[in-house]
């Protein structure tokens, strides 16, 4: 009788502890199926980025849409307006110049969803334009765009005021030569009749050749009556010379405010030491000339007066960004001609050494580093 009541009693334990398994079972598999369903359902709506985003202390998914619809990854830098919503309590804004997204008040497990949308209005495509602008002229990127030069798109970037893939100390060859972007839109609005072109500033990456400011020691006439300015640079952008062969119409001519007269007995900035100094200037069309001391250095140093600077009254961001370009580049030295007068005799130059000099007469020959514009 005991023996009968513990295999009944054995068997009720049994179907107990198989109830409870087959429970535990299906438990476990509803947990599994809600969250394959969950993490699918998740992985639909936040289907582009699980991850690091930026510098962001925490895991961070995002929903992305373009024109309204789904992608799978966020567009490239473009033309779009662009809004995105985070968790309750987190602000987010996206960065148009770093193309990210920018989050404060962040938490852990952050949604987000990211729109972009298309067909700015004329107020947001101009903010657009300013801040790519802005970027490319405060980024060296140094890169290589002989590509973009030789397939014509280099002009469409620049005329059209994107700059789309340029950027400040990119570089490319034409007929022989290295050239830089030295600079973007650092003109536009100057002038007594006003630049409106989109353009690009560009100097060779080294003097183009040496030679004299003029045939005898002399700054009669100023930089606009100089040899330099009348002969040797024209006949570079004429349609047979080295920068008119490699640009032809994408060459801008534009208007400056150049020396014109120099007084032989005029006290000038460079400390008394010699006499003559400009006293006059005058606006002129032209489609290439020197450089002035406040677009390599930034400032003054041995110009004789202001006449020597006109509208050239800004460093170029290149020199800014990338110093060690005022003298050299390629691990080469150099030194080369300013525009602006010294003395009655004597022209600025950039020694090589780095030094800011002045002391060297018209009548020797110095290196040639023009500027000009492209649009």
């Amino acid at each position: 009788m005991k023996l009968k009541k513990f295999f009944k009693s054995s068997k009720k334990r049994n179907q107990a502890v198989v109830f409870f398994t087959i429970m535990v079972c299906l438990l476990a598999a509803g947990f599994v199926f809600y969250r394959t369903f969950a993490f699918y359902e998740e992985k639909r709506a936040f289907n582009v980025l699980q991850g690091r985003v930026g510098d962001f202390d925490y895991d961070v998914k995002l929903a992305v849409l373009v024109d309204g619809e789904k992608v799978d990854q966020v567009p490239e830098r473009g033309l779009y307006r662009v809004t995105s919503t985070c968790n309750e309590g987190e602000v987010s804004t996206w960065d148009y110049n770093a193309w990210a997204l920018s989050i404060e008040n962040i938490q852990t497990n952050t949604k987000c969803k990211v729109s972009f949308t298309s067909g700015l209005s004329d107020a947001e495509y101009n903010n657009y334009i300013e801040a790519g602008k802005a970027l490319r002229r405060n980024t060296y990127r140094g890169k290589d765009i002989t590509e973009y030069y030789n397939n014509g798109s280099l002009y469409t970037m620049i005329s059209d005021g994107t700059f789309k893939d340029i950027y400040v100390g990119d570089f490319f060859n034409a007929n022989g030569v290295t050239w830089l972007i030295a600079d973007l839109d650092n003109y536009l609005y100057s002038g007594d009749q006003e630049l409106a072109k989109h353009h690009a500033t560009i100097i060779p990456a080294k003097p183009l050749m040496e030679t004299s400011m003029n045939a005898t020691n002399t700054t009669e006439g100023a930089y606009i009556g100089s040899q330099m300015a009348s002969e040797t640079l024209p006949s570079l952008v004429s349609a047979d010379g080295l920068i008119g062969k490699a640009f032809g119409h994408h060459l801008i001519e534009y208007r400056t405010l150049l020396s014109k007269q120099v007084n032989p007995e005029g006290i000038n900035q460079t400390g008394g030491k010699w006499s003559g100094a400009s006293d006059e200037w005058g606006w002129y069309s032209r489609k290439i000339d020197l450089m002035s001391e406040v677009n390599v250095y930034g400032t003054t140093v041995w110009s004789s007066s202001g006449y020597d600077t006109g509208i050239d009254n800004r460093q170029y961001a290149l020199f800014q960004l990338k110093p060690e370009f005022i003298n050299s580049y390629g691990n080469a030295r150099f030194h080369y001609w300013l525009k602006a007068v010294s003395s009655a005799t004597c022209f600025v130059y950039v020694n090589a050494i780095g030094e800011a000099s002045f002391g060297w007469n018209a009548s020797i020959a110095f290196g040639v580093r023009p500027r000009f514009l492209i649009d």
